[in-house]
């Protein structure tokens, strides 16, 4: 293989690797919560040659908030600022920024997927059978009827983009949680995804011409050096 079609399917292997993250945004724009992902590549200069080629470097997140809607579901719960709610399931501790929950038969606040919202102390937030007035304020303290019953805490990291997307608007990370301070929780909001559907179908077809391009870039070398063995190799 040429360098020129080296080039080209190094490019190509980026190219699809952009394609796959921009389809997931796009199949995620309905989603609660859900922070879209860019790729990070860089050219680099192959050792002994004058050659570049790209190299995909990991992705980095979109840590911008989506917008608030009201919903006025007692459990729908947005965060105002950074910071991510706690949430546990039998796979481990998770992140999320995902606040429509619901609760479940034993009365645990849950998401939708059934992943246990964790209060103060990493302790469920269980709503007592007969219990109806739920209120959550502005600092995550929970209480009914019968008075307070535990504190929703909106934590941070030091490093959000080392944190890993794992599904289901899901974050994991082995950092230390910090609860935030600045953060405030609205009762009855629910944040959108922060995915701009027009943006990321622009972008989506910009990447499938370019994956194209360098296609035909790689058949035409090959037509190229097809030709030259055939000049090179016919009989005089």
């Amino acid at each position: 293989m040429t360098a020129a079609a080296e080039v080209s399917l190094s490019y190509q292997l980026v190219l699809r690797n952009q394609l796959d993250i921009t389809a997931n945004n796009i199949a995620n724009t309905t989603t609660p919560g859900f922070q879209s992902s860019h790729p990070l590549f860089v050219e680099y200069l192959a050792e002994a040659s004058t050659v570049t080629y790209v190299e995909d470097r990991g992705t980095i997140r979109n840590l911008n908030a989506g917008p608030l809607t009201n919903t006025g579901n007692t459990l729908d719960l947005g965060i105002q600022g950074s910071g991510y709610f706690t949430v546990e399931n039998d796979a481990g501790t998770f992140y999320t920024r995902n606040g429509s929950f619901r609760l479940d038969a034993s009365g645990q606040i849950v998401t939708s997927a059934g992943d246990v919202l964790l209060g103060e102390g990493n302790a469920p937030i269980v709503i007592a059978p007969g219990e109806h007035d739920i209120r959550v304020s502005g600092d995550g303290t929970v209480s009914t009827e019968n008075g307070d019953i535990g504190k929703i805490p909106v934590v941070t990291f030091a490093d959000e983009q080392a944190m890993e997307l794992v599904g289901n608007s899901l974050l994991k990370t082995e950092q230390d949680p910090i609860t935030s301070t600045t953060a405030e929780i609205s009762q009855g909001m629910i944040e959108g995804s922060n995915v701009l559907a027009v943006t990321e179908i622009t972008r989506m077809i910009e990447l499938l011409r370019s994956y194209q391009a360098a296609n035909q870039m790689i058949t035409t070398e090959e037509e190229r050096q097809q030709q030259a063995i055939e000049l090179l190799t016919r009989t005089v």
